[in-house]
């Protein structure tokens, strides 16, 4: 069983995708992040950074005691080593799902994710902000399109890399972004998105939060957005 610690946000939705995928048995523990649930110091033990995902596997690989993991990246890794499943066992074949994995841990995350505070969260609209980010998510949606334009998944089959991209893109409107501007991109988020795995994915993300987009409010601004080091050394 693994417990895994999750909010509906695109680095959550990673982790259940994987678990769907796999049918691992898992169990969801909400960790609203809109309250500050993440800053709980139970939560801390297990995530030091306080951000969500976070697992604890209760029969990890080699027998011992649970096993707690944070940063989505880094849990999708360790699924699919443990299950030997979403990432290839060749040395060429791993590496390009690796690439791919960092590639939005390093690049679509955190850029869209900036394009979502500036564009739709801010309390003052600062054009240049909005405009260097909503520019970044389109190049870096041109370099996924051109990454697809001659196969069907990121790195050829179905992987860890898909999983971590596709929730990223999902937000793609709010982005500014037009899929139809991609169109090898577009025919990937169709085919995920189709994937009976994904949307159970999704379904459970309904179940936990359903209104999804009362997560930031005036209320939560504070909470998501006003931390510092403070934070941290309390």
């Amino acid at each position: 069983m693994i417990d895994l610690y999750y909010w509906t946000t695109p680095n959550g939705h990673k982790i259940t995708l994987f678990l769907e995928e796999a049918g691992l048995p898992y169990r969801i523990l909400p960790v609203n992040i809109g309250k500050g649930d993440q800053f709980k110091p139970e939560f801390l033990q297990i995530a030091p950074n306080n951000r969500i995902p976070a697992i604890v596997d209760h029969q990890p690989a080699d027998g011992g005691v649970p096993l707690s993991l944070f940063e989505s990246g880094a849990i999708l890794l360790y699924l699919a080593e443990k299950t030997g499943r979403f990432i290839p066992d060749d040395l060429r074949g791993r590496q390009e799902v690796i690439q791919w994995l960092f590639w939005q841990m390093a690049g679509l995350g955190p850029m869209a994710g900036q394009n979502h505070h500036f564009s739709q969260y801010a309390p003052e609209k600062i054009p240049y902000a909005i405009e260097r980010y909503t520019k970044e998510t389109a190049r870096l949606y041109a370099v996924l399109d051109r990454q697809l334009q001659d196969r069907d998944y990121i790195a050829g089959s179905y992987s860890i890399a898909d999983m971590a991209c596709y929730p990223w893109v999902v937000p793609h409107e709010r982005q500014g972004q037009n899929l139809d501007d991609f169109p090898h991109l577009k025919r990937w988020f169709e085919d995920v998105a189709a994937r009976p795995a994904t949307q159970r994915a999704y379904a459970r993300a309904a179940e936990v939060n359903p209104d999804q987009a009362s997560t930031v409010n005036q209320a939560s601004r504070s909470v998501l957005f006003g931390q510092d080091a403070g934070t941290v050394k309390r």
